[in-house]
């Protein structure tokens, strides 16, 4: 069944909202455009903070959120797109190993690892690049496929390896969760964006390992951290920000909504594909809502405990863009009685109705916090949660963005 006429994603006024609050981050986020080269992270009134670090995530996600922004009909895209397109390919671009080198700062590397989170963000951004027409696209989507294919994709298990020395010398044995998330959503828009169905298929792989075994067999909650024979570490805890120990509800409900994007793309199979991503998504919300306060924990135990009861804006995001891929699916009321909830405690708490943007965490009393982020750190994932409601595909969102144009 189709989303029913009373979903909130078909009543005007929360469409009104949605295309109001896309508009005040992008304008926003314009000025992450340095005054020299690359772009500068912003503090909550949007002026450039003095940390100069140039993060592959970064350029990134601008291009990225910039190019579907574009698509769904704004104007004023383009100056970010080509920033990030040019300081891609001329610098974080490791011309003398080949990969791309997670951190700059003035041009020069800082931090040379070859990451598969940072290179799978720059598939993403090349395959966004790309649908909306930029010259310089497919050049960087061939090069950095061709590095995914012959350093970091594990053609035994199907999965991405996760991290290298410059000089491609083993860093670590460590395999994650995360860039092989982001892996399926870099893979999907390069589908998206080029037809080519080996991004498909390998996007089909990866999930088959998460959502068919890894979930299932740990009551929906995705052990994020494993070996290099891609068995479970339970006990790795590594950096705070991108492999916490424990689980991440945050991510259950990013792997649901990329569950239900594959799906869809490959002509809804009789497969589970919708009973799994809802699995995921209740179990989640469930186990990480703060009832209390609102707002969703950012690491459980392995039980669904909390671990870490810190409550930052992406997960929130993600829970909107999940629930609003349920509801493209079926219509279920508590899918908008959850979604809901989620708008009214993002536009109460989180989103900065002064300045454009999100605030990135909170403290105890729901008021903004500087602890694991500096300033606003990206517009990536609170864009997203405007604009995947805005249509109603679940699959070839940027097609549907330019289709629809809902920011024109």
């Amino acid at each position: 069944m189709s989303a029913s006429a009373a979903s909130p994603l078909t009543n005007p006024e929360h469409r009104a909202r949605l295309v109001a609050d896309a508009r005040a981050q992008l304008a926003f986020f314009r000025a992450s455009l340095s005054a020299t080269e690359g772009f500068s992270t912003l503090d909550f009134s949007g002026a450039p903070l003095a940390d100069p670090t140039q993060e592959l995530h970064t350029a990134t996600r601008l291009v990225h959120s910039y190019a579907m922004a574009k698509l769904a009909g704004a104007q004023g895209c383009d100056a970010v797109i080509d920033r990030g397109m040019d300081y891609l390919w001329r610098f974080h671009r490791d011309a003398a190993h080949g990969g791309y080198v997670w951190a700059l700062v003035d041009g020069a590397v800082t931090d040379g690892r070859k990451l598969a989170y940072g290179h799978v963000f720059v598939l993403l951004a090349a395959s966004s690049a790309h649908l909306v027409g930029h010259p310089d696209a497919m050049r960087l989507l061939d090069d950095v496929r061709a590095v995914l294919d012959t350093r970091f994709w594990e053609e035994d298990h199907g999965l991405f390896a996760d991290e290298w020395n410059r000089d491609w010398t083993p860093f670590s044995t460590y395999r994650g969760m995360n860039a092989n998330m982001h892996g399926v959503e870099g893979l999907l828009a390069a589908f998206e964006a080029t037809g080519d169905r080996d991004f498909l298929a390998r996007a089909g792989r990866i999930l088959g390992f998460f959502m068919r075994r890894m979930a299932p067999a740990h009551r929906w909650r995705i052990p994020e951290h494993y070996t290099a024979d891609w068995v479970v570490d339970a006990a790795y805890d590594g950096n705070p920000m991108f492999r916490p120990a424990g689980t991440t509800p945050g991510h259950s409900f990013e792997w649901a909504r990329l569950l239900l994007q594959y799906w869809d793309a490959t002509g809804r199979p009789d497969d589970g594909s919708p009973r799994i991503a809802r699995a995921l998504v209740e179990t989640a919300l469930e186990d990480a809502w703060n009832a209390e306060r609102g707002g969703i924990a950012y690491t459980l135990n392995f039980d669904g405990s909390v671990l870490r009861a810190d409550r930052y804006w992406w997960p929130v995001t993600e829970a909107i863009g999940a629930l609003a891929a349920l509801m493209k699916v079926e219509n279920n009321p508590d899918d908008a009685l959850w979604y809901q909830r989620l708008w009214d405690f993002s536009d109460a708490h989180l989103i900065d109705h002064a300045h454009g943007g999100w605030f990135p965490e909170l403290d105890a009393d729901n008021h903004p916090a500087v602890g694991q982020f500096k300033g606003k750190p990206d517009i990536y994932h609170a864009l997203q949660a405007d604009l995947f409601p805005l249509v109603p595909a679940l699959s070839h969102i940027g097609k549907a963005l330019a289709a629809a144009r809902p920011l024109a």
